[in-house]
């Protein structure tokens, strides 16, 4: 989803000699009615006269010397005109949607209900309508410093410098081959048979498969729990993909091994391998500062995404039902369980609602998007996702795109000033680090790049 452009008014225009009308149909759509001229197709026209010209031999005349009304004896000038029309109605529509300020959301639904006269004397005029889903207008909720934002804390405990330890041991363990009954964390090796009314529909062989993970069929992990190296179990579970998806198989597993992982110890050694201190201790206390800092990077985006359900909570955003569907189609496939379609849907207006939010805080901030910050932005965006900077900048539109991701991300920090953000502890919590003047900043840029509630 990207920017939809300026707010809606309702009024009509004359461009040159072309008049178009808006009318409200439903809060998010209208019904544009664009009339255009015959002299403002009249290049067209004798451009599409001159190519057939040029294509057809008729006794008399020379190839591209064809006349037009000889063309319109033999051919018709509806053909003609159809040709034209076909060329020259996007343009037109751009250019009305564009003067009246009109946001689409979707593609138009257009109907051309008159065009040029196709007999006697040239003249007349192409009128179409294109009904078209809009962004709705809606006012932004009042918030200011007695607007309050609650955030968890950032006090870090051991549990969580023991986590960023194990996290860190784990980086360098390694599986060694185990005769006890396996367990949730072993991995073991297997070869797997699925069948759907005793036929085969899927298998694998040789796999390594973490216990406990959850990561390929329902009821696997606890199949495997207490099994060791030779055994064969079997399960009944639902398939979660392929043309048997949602059908119930009969699923056989044979464990070749068992492997546990095996973390290394935490001891001098290991600091001085794996870091730049010399000392358990001095590792520790560093793995509480990246702990610390951590929960301070989800501390921001929890008061970013905190913020934006409480302005969403308070502003009623009703979406266009097309433009929703034409989202959800992209992300599910039509046979989905409808579990599925729902939370795609859901999943969609939340981040149709949000991207609108943004741009109205946009526009409250009359936020600007400097060329630097456009680099700086692209540079984190290609470090952070992987993305390569020249696709950012591929085409004019896609450029414009990126800006408007800036520009959207700037106004959620804009609003973060505003208001009052304080901790589970009632403590007030300082994110200037996060949204100081320059968003692009390391610090700044872990909260403008991260996809406001996309995890979600």
């Amino acid at each position: 989803m990207r920017p939809f452009g300026r707010p809606i008014p309702v009024n009509v225009l004359e461009c040159t000699h072309v008049k178009s009308t808006v009318e409200t149909l439903e809060p998010t759509k209208v019904r544009l009615t664009v009339e255009v001229p015959y002299e403002e197709m009249s290049s067209e026209m004798a451009k599409a006269y001159k190519d057939i010209a040029e294509q057809v031999s008729i006794p008399g005349f020379r190839k591209g010397k064809v006349p037009a009304r000889i063309i319109d004896q033999r051919f018709g000038r509806a053909a003609v005109i159809e040709q034209v029309v076909n060329e020259v109605l996007p343009g037109h529509y751009s250019d009305a949607v564009a003067e009246q300020g009109l946001r689409p959301m979707a593609q138009p639904e257009v109907e051309v209900t008159e065009i040029p006269n196709t007999t006697g004397e040239q003249g007349g005029q192409l009128i179409f309508t294109a009904e078209v889903a809009v962004v709705p207008d809606f006012e932004l909720p009042e918030f200011d410093e007695n607007t309050v934002i609650t955030v968890d804390s950032t006090e870090v405990t051991e549990e969580d410098v023991t986590a960023e330890l194990d996290e860190l041991r784990g980086r360098f363990a390694t599986l060694k081959t185990i005769t006890r009954k396996a367990k949730t964390g072993d991995y073991a090796t297997i070869d797997m048979v699925a069948t759907v009314n005793g036929e085969e529909v899927d298998s694998v062989s040789e796999v390594s498969y973490e216990i406990g993970s959850g990561t390929m069929l329902d009821g696997q992990d606890k199949a495997l729990r207490g099994t060791k190296a030779d055994e064969v179990v079997t399960f009944v579970s639902t398939l979660k993909g392929g043309e048997h998806e949602g059908e119930e198989a009969d699923v056989t597993i044979t464990v070749k091994n068992v492997k546990a992982r095996e973390l290394p110890k935490a001891d001098d050694d290991f600091a001085q391998m794996v870091s730049e201190f010399d000392t358990m201790e001095e590792l520790t206390e560093d793995l509480k500062k990246q702990a610390a800092q951590s929960k301070e990077s989800q501390q921001a985006l929890g008061a970013r995404d905190a913020l934006i359900d409480l302005l969403l909570g308070k502003v009623e955003i009703v979406l266009p039902e097309s433009a929703v569907d034409h989202q959800v189609e992209h992300r599910v496939d039509e046979d989905a369980k409808p579990k599925t379609k729902k939370e795609a849907r859901e999943a969609v207006e939340k981040e149709m609602r949000t991207e609108l939010l943004s741009e109205a805080l946009a526009k409250k901030f009359d936020v600007q998007v400097s060329q630097q910050e456009l680099i700086d932005y692209a540079i984190q965006m290609s470090q952070n996702f992987g993305v390569d900077i020249n696709q950012l900048f591929s085409s004019s539109q896609q450029m414009a795109n990126v800006v408007a991701d800036l520009g959207r991300s700037k106004a959620l920090i804009e609003a973060l000033k505003v208001v009052t953000v304080k901790d589970t502890n009632g403590a007030d919590v300082d994110l200037t680090k996060f949204f100081g003047t320059d968003p692009a900043t390391e610090e700044g840029a872990e909260i403008i790049t991260e996809p406001a509630d996309e995890q979600e």
